[in-house]
């Protein structure tokens, strides 16, 4: 897989007349390498993917990080600098780029102090964005992608019926994000176990539960509290961070309520946000517009009523958002391959409902990865 993205991101560079790039998005360097690693600019330690059109690929990686570099790199070389060590990460820097016409960088994810480097090492002149050559390329998943993104379905299906089973009367919101968390790992540790061969790829989740309860269930990104939930409450429950199998990530969502609806108003509500999700994926196949799938799920919306809504979706895979984005203005056509997720969402002033689900887009329409009841009758626990 990974020598399959870095041969056709070179033969991208020869069209473009690129010489050499450097990659410094963490999840670009994955894509291309399958090197990854959890905490390289969150410490000061800049990670820097070399690709010479023709030529030895580089990794520059800390010394500290070197061991996994050298079992999980697919590159030809690599390159280790350490703390106050000559001149660090920048020592293979200027040979890389020495004569050479076009550069390719990622503007929105060099980190600062290595772009002003770079800025001084060669003209700006010289640079051009290779975000649009990896962007295209990420869009169409590859057969091992699309069984990672089943994969991180079925661990995303064991975090959502282990969150609904935790749900109850004077339960705190945090042991639902323990119980989700618990469950995504073990169905990830037994996948893993049973499909992949990389050992050092840990099944955890590491992402802090999205869910909200309550008087809080209009904070749409709000995180498991102490909060002590009450019968009649809604709840909601996002794993659009915590979905991160083998790095593949997924959007999930679903609203609850525990024991019965106190306030009934709130159905109208979520029938209409079903309903958007509903006409978002009528329209969902493969040949049209990003954007129609958008105007189709907000033409339910505004036609009951509400506000004109957030955007539907967006693509997932080894980043949380990638392209497409379901939203208006990006007409991006849909092809086969895709992964994309999909969601219908209303929010009043005192109540949100929102459900989300992510599929793979086929040939002649879509597939669903995840899965889990949507009716209000099935969602009162």
């Amino acid at each position: 897989m990974f020598e399959t993205h870095m041969n056709t991101f070179r033969a991208e560079m020869g069209e473009k007349g690129l010489d050499v790039a450097l990659i410094t998005d963490d999840d670009n360097v994955y894509y291309l390498t399958g090197y990854y690693d959890y905490l390289h600019m969150e410490f000061g330690r800049p990670t820097i993917l070399i690709v010479p059109r023709d030529g030895a690929s580089l990794l520059i990686t800390p010394t500290i990080d070197l061991n996994t570099a050298q079992s999980a790199a697919r590159v030809d070389k690599i390159a280790a600098w350490n703390d106050g060590i000559g001149a660090e990460w920048r020592t293979e820097l200027p040979a890389a780029v020495k004569g050479v016409t076009l550069i390719g960088i990622e503007p929105d994810h060099m980190p600062a102090l290595v772009r002003r480097y770079v800025d001084e090492l060669v003209g700006t002149q010289y640079l051009i964005s290779i975000t649009p050559i990896l962007s295209e390329m990420r869009m169409i998943k590859s057969t091992q992608e699309l069984q990672l993104a089943r994969h991180a379905g079925q661990v995303a299906n064991a975090m959502m019926d282990a969150g609904r089973a935790a749900i109850g009367d004077c339960v705190p919101e945090y042991e639902i994000a323990i119980a989700t968390s618990q469950a995504g790992t073990r169905k990830a540790a037994e996948l893993l176990t049973a499909h992949y061969g990389d050992v050092d790829m840990s099944p955890n989740t590491h992402f802090l539960q999205i869910m909200a309860s309550g008087e809080t269930i209009t904070k749409t990104h709000h995180r498991a509290t102490t909060r002590i939930m009450r019968r009649g409450e809604p709840v909601f429950l996002c794993f659009c961070g915590m979905t991160n199998f083998h790095r593949f990530k997924l959007g999930f969502d679903r609203t609850f309520w525990i024991g019965e609806m106190m306030d009934p108003s709130q159905a109208a509500v979520y029938e209409v946000a079903l309903a958007s999700q509903q006409a978002a994926l009528d329209a969902l196949r493969p040949g049209v517009t990003a954007e129609s799938i958008h105007a189709a799920y907000a033409e339910v919306i505004q036609g009951a009523g509400y506000e004109y809504p957030f955007r539907c979706g967006r693509a997932t895979g080894f980043s949380f958002l990638e392209a497409p984005q379901l939203v208006t203005g990006d007409t991006t056509t849909l092809q086969p391959g895709m992964v994309l997720a999909v969601d219908g969402s209303v929010a009043v002033d005192n109540f949100r409902a929102q459900i989300g689900d992510s599929f793979i887009i086929t040939q002649d329409g879509y597939e669903p990865v995840t899965y889990h009841p949507k009716k209000i009758d099935q969602l009162i626990v």
